[in-house]
């Protein structure tokens, strides 16, 4: 959705149909399969155990009660489910409300969420989300059908650019939140900058404080966290004196654009910035999904799935066959 007018720029109704119709043209007829196709994960019902097969197997499936039993690694397997229970924890704090691109960060979180809407609706799967704002995070409960998602869609994109943070609740509160109330396995989708909680430089010299309740997270779920970025969060150009403003504080510094190494610096911090929250997510177990708003994020989504499609079929192929009798 490169195209036209921002979301913005569009009358409520209006920017909700535009929404919907860049979801359902570009992936309808691409996409095969339901929430199989946005995780590598087989699914998230235990099934039974099998031993453990090392360069295959990841080490937090390990089933320790059968392998203390049997003294032979043992693995959990996964059943696909026949209705899944999808949950996204939308972030629309106020550092979402920047963008210089086709769209802002928030209205690509939107758009990132109508996809996840789309590609695991029907068979009776369900949709819930928490959402991260500046009222605190607001709660809605699993339920199925495009009304429900639309609704969803709706409130994310009414709540008002530089609306004063009531309740500052942060993003590793939210995720710890999601955990305690989920119970069930099942999908989670995480969307945001990640900028919340990183060290006083913002540089990541330290964990972020989302890791831990992040992990917390994905040893119960299987968890995609969607990145959204833009680029001059990357990249500083130069357009001489220009005014930057903090969206969390509204502290204001005025910066010259013109000097080539305070533009090296800037890049060089923001690759470290970037750097630290990859590491973090992957440390925490999740599949990291970086959007960004001068990209094509259905392509970007749909590419994200093929390839995990991809590794989900070598895998089951490099799987030695199992023998049905014996000689």
């Amino acid at each position: 959705m490169n195209e036209g007018a921002s979301l913005n720029d569009l009358a409520p109704e209006r920017r909700l149909r535009r929404l919907e119709l860049a979801v359902t043209r570009r992936l309808d007829g691409l996409l095969h399969g339901r929430h199989l196709g946005l995780l590598p994960g087989l699914g998230s019902e235990p099934a039974a155990s099998r031993e453990y097969r090392p360069g295959e197997d990841e080490v937090r499936r390990m089933d320790w009660a059968v392998t203390a039993r049997t003294t032979v690694p043992h693995v959990r397997t996964v059943e696909a489910d026949r209705e899944l229970a999808t949950w996204v924890l939308v972030d629309a704090s106020p550092s979402m409300d920047f963008g210089t691109a086709a769209l802002e960060k928030r209205e690509l979180a939107t758009a990132s969420v109508a996809a996840v809407g789309f590609l695991t609706s029907g068979l009776g799967n369900r949709l819930g989300a928490h959402v991260l704002g500046p009222f605190g995070v607001r709660r809605y409960p699993a339920r199925t059908g495009r009304t429900h998602l639309l609704g969803i869609l709706r409130t994310l994109l009414a709540i008002p650019r530089g609306a004063p943070e009531l309740d500052p609740t942060g993003l590793a509160d939210a995720v710890e939140g999601l955990h305690r109330a989920v119970r069930r396995r099942g999908l989670v989708v995480v969307v945001s900058d990640f900028l919340d909680g990183l060290d006083q430089d913002g540089l990541g010299d330290a964990a972020p404080r989302w890791e831990r309740p992040l992990r917390r997270l994905t040893a119960r779920h299987q968890v995609l966290a969607v990145q959204v970025t833009d680029p001059r969060e990357r990249e500083l150009p130069d357009v001489g004196i220009l005014t930057l403003v903090d969206p969390e504080t509204g502290r204001r510094r005025e910066v010259s654009t013109a000097g080539r190494r305070l533009r090296e610096r800037y890049a060089a911090a923001a690759r470290q910035q970037q750097d630290t929250i990859t590491a973090a997510i992957r440390r925490a177990g999740a599949t990291h999904l970086p959007l960004r708003t001068d990209g094509d994020w259905v392509a970007d989504i749909v590419r994200h799935v093929h390839v995990h499609a991809q590794r989900r079929l070598t895998r089951a192929a490099r799987r030695p066959a199992v023998s049905g009798g014996s000689a």
